[in-house]
């Protein structure tokens, strides 16, 4: 297994969830790792996990709202490895459950700050390497909800929208330059913060995962893996045609 034989990534919100499930992958495939988060205890754990299991990961405390911390962090793993190949803008905070007239201008600039900037400012700061390099992949974690609407979350929904733009926009603007940007877009996902929300559901996690995937084609949630490997796949040589996509990876959620 080395699809990843070779290259360098750089993965930001590594270090849990589905962002740790793909730099694990990732590494198994043969990437060296550069893991990020804001969560240093976490992200030095799933460092040193990766190089327990054989893999070649460094990791990097990064918060993706600090332009100069990011483009820090991309110098340092640049200079160690000589490029970056891949990208992937995982960090994202979910915000507060309010509609927009309830929300505040703090609270949409934070999250603004994380789920947008954060993808704004790892993607302008890698893209010159790539550029350098004529050939790289990028890949934005989105949500179902950065494609269809719902009454809830209002904030979160309307950045990963912006996230969806985004990627199309450098899609159509960096092709000329070797460099692939798409996006993943999942529903419901068993990460240790949706875990602890099932468990404390009334009925547990067999209810929760009944009420949540009652739209889906397959009734189940999601687990990292399933939206790690579609990453995989954008990553890879395997996709070198295929740029611009918002990819859902949600069980059919969006098909019905």
């Amino acid at each position: 297994m080395a699809r990843l034989a070779g290259k360098t990534a750089l993965i930001t919100g590594a270090a849990m969830g589905m962002g740790r499930a793909t730099a694990e992958l990732f590494a198994a495939e043969g990437a060296r790792v550069a893991v990020t988060d804001f969560n240093e205890t976490a992200g030095r754990e799933t460092g040193e996990a990766i190089a327990a299991a054989g893999g070649e990961a460094v990791f990097h405390a990064l918060d993706v709202t600090d332009e100069a911390r990011v483009a820090e962090v991309i110098a340092r793993v640049v200079e160690q490895w000589g490029a970056i190949d891949v990208l992937v803008n995982c960090a994202g905070v979910i915000g507060p459950d309010k509609q927009t007239h309830e929300v505040s201008e703090e609270e949409w600039d934070a999250l603004f700050a994380v789920d947008v900037k954060g993808v704004f400012f790892t993607t302008k700061h890698a893209v010159p390497h790539m550029i350098a390099q004529q050939n790289g992949s990028i890949v934005n974690f989105s949500s179902i909800y950065g494609l269809i609407g719902n009454d809830e979350f209002t904030p979160y929904h309307v950045a990963k929208g912006a996230v969806a733009m985004l990627t199309k926009q450098d899609a159509a603007s960096y092709g000329r330059h070797g460099i692939r940007v798409n996006s993943v877009h999942p529903s419901t996902v068993l990460t240790p913060l949706v875990e602890g929300i099932a468990h404390a559901y009334e009925g547990g996690l067999p209810a929760y995962e009944r009420m949540m995937t009652s739209n889906q084609s397959i009734r189940r949630l999601g687990t990292p893996l399933d939206v790690a490997y579609a990453v995989l796949f954008l990553a890879s040589d395997e996709s070198t045609w295929i740029t611009g996509v918002n990819l859902p990876v949600d069980g059919g959620y969006t098909a019905r």
